[in-house]
């Protein structure tokens, strides 16, 4: 049998793998669909969304948390041939006027607490689709697939699906301007899932979580086609909050995550074992994990782990290690992978010594989402591993990373001159991004072309770069942003993690956990003050970090400041923050203006 050259094709064939093996739950199994069940619905959801006029050339847009009965609704749009997009909860009015408007949408499928948003957007829907009930003027899930024609030609119709149909549109959260829409193809999907899993492999079974939002390529990508391609198991996670809960129920054998996840675990395992109340535990615990450390090291600094040292690593495994991996869920990951941002490099080295090799992935919408990753047993710490096969890039003189392949997006929708700038004549995509290349192929992610600090002596540095260093020092930062572009020396703007706020607040017996009270406490300054020396030390002393502030706000996801997938929006902020940048910059610190202080002279200073 050939392979499979649509999304639709390739689900109608891992569907039949094994038809009572659970496809997609929810965490504790209460909620679950077999592959058989999946297929059943997937094809009253087409026919279904036929009797509505669906068909190919059409878009279906999706709006809801990370459920069971988004599968069957996304993959039932594409068997119509319609391109299904998700879009993120966190939309509002005037945005999914602007999303609906450019990807032209007549169907939205959503939860009814958004239907009444869709409405305000103004936008003419023809249908809307509503889980949890049906409000006025709206249809219920069972009432669109009751629509569906009996004599209604289901395979007819996925079959009609063509390889450079369409499969979803993916609205980049850019830094500035309206988002662009992403058109990727069947070929592009087929093309990107066959190419990753050449590098890491997935087989039918696997156990996935999905906790992304559904419009994250990232999510679209890992969850989504690649079940439709290979047949994973996927758990639905609605709320963040409970990841972690998620992972010890499912187990995965798969998994990735952005890095403020990798870093939060990190923080976690090592506020723990810091603070376990029994000595005999606490040193057991204190033992393994500086053990893990030392591996850690050898390996970021490309030193052979010797043989004392892997005895010991084996010893601090079985009795320590292996029980945090499992305290994390991660006990029987095959691979794990980081992507979407840069991830500190103490940061993979922590999970390396754990016994959890993280695999760095570089990619981007632009190109059905991966583009670059290596093996666990082929990875380099701190490198995103190597192109993908089938893909082939070139470096720019300005340093720009060029790639180009099947994976390479179609176009931007509607958008012919941003389209141009991004993929040249000769097939480029111009990825915006400074990678560097070594000998055997390792790419090496430096910044964004666009970010890049200039100070005033005309040194280049990488805010990216400073950021991660300044972040895994402590897990009370949440975002950071580097201040510095033509400037004698670099300051920063700094936000203190909305999820560490309150337990933070609860340790130190303060009774109000809010931005405002975090970022005028001392301790918390004092805190910050050290992490930012720590992260200095990793750094050039042009790179370093000499003032900053704590902003009295919590930075929001789709907010003035980041942008829905955590990316800092630098030109917003700056023009937001001027005031408190400058008093960055005046002769004498001015209050709420701090400088890093090492611990050492912390303690000298108390």
């Amino acid at each position: 049998m050939s392979e499979p050259t649509t999304s639709c094709a390739a689900f109608q064939r891992v569907a039949k793998i094994d038809p009572d093996a659970v496809a997609v739950r929810s965490i504790g199994g209460a909620q679950a669909l077999t592959w058989r069940e999946y297929a059943d619905q997937v094809r009253a959801i087409t026919a279904g969304l036929a009797a509505l006029g669906i068909g190919r050339g059409d878009t279906v847009a999706l709006m809801m948390a990370n459920r069971v009965e988004f599968y069957p609704l996304e993959v039932g749009a594409q068997h119509t041939g319609a391109t299904s997009f998700s879009v993120y909860n966190t939309l509002v009015p005037e945005q999914l006027n602007y999303v609906f408007g450019n990807a032209g949408n007549r169907v939205v499928i959503c939860e009814a607490q958004y239907v009444e948003r869709v409405r305000a957007a103004g936008v003419p829907i023809e249908t809307i689709v509503s889980l949890d009930g049906a409000p006025d003027g709206t249809i219920s899930v069972e009432e669109l697939k009751a629509l569906g024609r009996s004599d209604f030609d289901f395979e007819a119709s996925w079959r009609a699906v063509q390889p450079d149909d369409i499969v979803t549109l993916c609205y980049t959260s850019g830094t500035t301007g309206n988002p662009k829409g992403v058109e990727l193809t069947h070929a592009n999907v087929i093309f990107d899932a066959h190419a990753f899993t050449s590098v890491l492999p997935v087989e039918f079974g696997d156990r996935q979580t999905s906790y992304l939002p559904t419009a994250h390529m990232a999510d679209r990508f890992t969850a989504l086609y690649l079940q439709e391609v290979f047949g994973t198991q996927i758990t639905v996670v609605p709320d963040r909050a409970q990841l972690l809960a998620a992972l010890v129920d499912t187990r995965p054998t798969i998994w990735g995550a952005v890095p403020r996840v990798w870093e939060k675990f990190k923080a976690a395992l090592e506020f723990a074992a810091a603070n376990e109340p029994d000595e005999t535990i606490r040193a057991g615990l204190q033992w393994g994990l500086g053990v893990a450390r030392r591996k850690a090291v050898a390996q970021l600094a490309g030193t052979p782990i010797d043989d004392e040292l892997a005895a010991e690593w084996a010893k601090a495994d079985a009795a320590v290690l292996s029980k945090l991996r499992a305290k994390l869920g991660l006990d029987q990951v095959k691979w794990a992978m980081s992507g979407a941002a840069p991830i500190p490099a103490e940061t993979l080295g922590f999970f390396f010594g754990l016994g959890v090799p993280i695999c760095e992935v570089w990619g981007m919408s632009e190109v059905t989402c991966v583009g670059s990753v290596s093996a666990p047993d082929d990875s380099r710490l701190g490198t995103v591993g190597r192109l993908l096969p089938g893909l082939e890039s070139t470096i720019a003189e300005d340093g720009e990373f060029l790639v180009r392949g099947p994976s390479i997006m179609r176009t931007y929708r509607d958008e012919p001159v941003k389209t141009a700038e991004a993929i040249d004549t000769d097939g480029w995509l111009h990825t915006g991004d400074i990678l560097t290349q070594d000998a055997d192929g390792y790419l090496r992610v430096v910044d964004r072309k666009k970010e890049l600090i200039i100070n005033a002596a005309g040194k280049n540095m990488s805010p990216a770069n400073i950021e991660n260093a300044i972040k895994a020092a402590t897990p009370l930062i949440g975002s950071i942003a580097t201040i510095g572009d033509r400037r004698p020396f670099n300051t920063a703007l700094i936000v203190i993690d909305a999820e560490t706020a309150e337990p933070y607040a609860a340790q130190h017996g303060l009774s109000d956990a809010s931005a405002a009270t975090l970022a005028a406490d001392p301790r918390v300054i004092a805190e910050i003050a050290r992490g930012v020396a720590a992260g200095n030390t990793k750094l050039s002393r042009v790179e370093q970090i000499k003032r900053f502030t704590v902003l009295p706000a919590f930075w929001e996801p789709g907010g003035d400041e980041i942008t829905l997938t955590m990316k800092l929006r630098r030109k917003p902020i700056a023009a937001k923050y001027a005031p408190d940048i400058e008093r960055l910059y005046t002769a004498d610190l001015t209050p709420g203006v701090h400088e890093p202080v090492a611990p050492a002279e912390a303690a000298t200073a108390g």
